[in-house]
């Protein structure tokens, strides 16, 4: 398998989720500022949880090589659909295709862990990991520049050559993949709540990871509307460019993986979300750009860090189970991260920043509390880890 090739078809895939983030500034006045045009990233996450649950139980169904191309294609056809909304309501309906089709970088992660040794496991997803993470963080530094100089719909159409990019890409170097279930498609489904009654950790990791991606969505959903408030007056291209801030987190991506196969996996989560918890009082100091530069640091750190073990720690439960095992835990997670987006819109209508940082480090309490709960209840499970 060409690993970089594979590495820039999620990167361009995960991309497409995150591009209205810093541009909803600008998408709002050219919408006169209705409500709903605020709901857009909270559309788009919405979108994705659907599509994992949909659809990447199918990886364990299916030639996975002609799901993920289909996928690209699809996602094309949806970037035009936003490029063209018209209405506030047509980029939500938009939004959310956008989302769904973009669960194709959720494809690879578990194909990338059934590869890989055991003892390398967590090294691997890491490695899988980070290449997702920089499409998510540098998505942003390209739609902030693009929206501010260009516009907001400029941005979706050049998504749109790249998602058919990807499609040549991975039709030219993708392995084929050889179906690990012989569930039909409505048995795999049905399986899903069999799985998560069946394993307390795959509950205790998603419902963890959920708290810890709402703090995450949070920050990012609200950053540029803070930026071009009275406090510092800047556009959606400075928004954009804490992408690039925020790339230290692509090394916690491997580090945690290594560090969760040396000392295994819950230590790992544990200072994940401690450092969440961390990032939020930072932020929420005093504003100023040396705090949002280091809060943004210790956030995606802290986020990419519980991330990588969770998802360790759910892919060892059940070899032929594994992409059904990554829609639970991802759609879990993506569902706290549309709730984190809403939650914050209206902490920001109601409280300002102050507001919205409570609520970040009130989530990221929230997970290290579950996590607490679940290492009680099952300590001999996990224990000296």
């Amino acid at each position: 398998m060409q690993h970089g090739h594979f590495l820039a078809g999620k990167d361009i895939a995960v991309a497409n989720i995150y591009y209205n983030q810093p541009m909803l500034g600008i998408i709002e006045a050219e919408f006169q500022h209705q409500p709903i045009t605020g709901m857009v990233p909270t559309a788009t996450q919405l979108g994705y949880a659907l599509g994992l649950f949909l659809l990447l139980p199918l990886g364990d169904l299916v030639n996975r090589r002609r799901m993920i191309i289909g996928q690209f294609v699809v996602l094309a056809a949806a970037l035009v659909l936003a490029a063209l909304a018209p209405t506030a309501w047509m980029l939500l309906a938009a939004s959310v295709i956008v989302g769904a089709c973009s669960t194709v970088a959720q494809q690879i992660v578990p194909f990338a862990a059934s590869l890989a040794p055991p003892e390398k496991r967590g090294a691997t997803i890491g490695t899988v990991m980070a290449g997702v993470l920089s499409g998510i963080l540098f998505s942003r530094t390209l739609s902030g520049f693009v929206g501010e100089h260009a516009g907001w719909r400029e941005m979706f159409w050049i998504g749109v050559p790249l998602a058919l990019l990807a499609a040549g890409l991975m039709f030219a170097v993708l392995p084929h993949h050889r179906p690990t279930s012989t569930l039909r498609y409505h048995q795999a489904l049905r399986s899903l709540g069999q799985l998560w009654k069946l394993h307390p950790a795959l509950r205790a990791a998603t419902v963890i990871q959920a708290f810890l991606f709402a703090s995450f969505t949070a920050f990012w959903t609200i950053l540029a509307l803070y930026l071009a408030g009275p406090n510092f007056q800047l556009g959606a291209d400075v928004a954009g460019l804490f992408g690039i801030v925020g790339a230290v987190g692509i090394f916690a991506a491997p580090l945690a993986g290594r560090v969760a196969d040396k000392r295994g996996p819950h230590f790992v989560v544990w200072f994940g979300a401690a450092l969440t918890i961390v990032a939020w009082l930072i932020f929420g100091a005093c504003a100023s750009i040396v705090t949002l530069v280091v809060g943004v640091i210790v956030l995606d750190f802290g986020i990419q860090s519980a991330l990588i073990s969770n998802q360790h720690i759910i892919y060892a439960l059940d070899a032929d189970a594994r992409s059904r095992l990554n829609t639970i835990f991802m759609t879990g997670m993506f569902l706290g991260g549309a709730a984190g987006s809403a939650m914050a819109t209206l902490a920001w209508g109601e409280g300002g920043w102050l507001m919205v940082s409570a609520l970040g480090a009130a989530l990221g309490i929230a997970a290290f509390a579950v996590k607490f709960a679940h290492h009680r209840q099952h300590k001999p499970a996990v224990a000296g880890q």
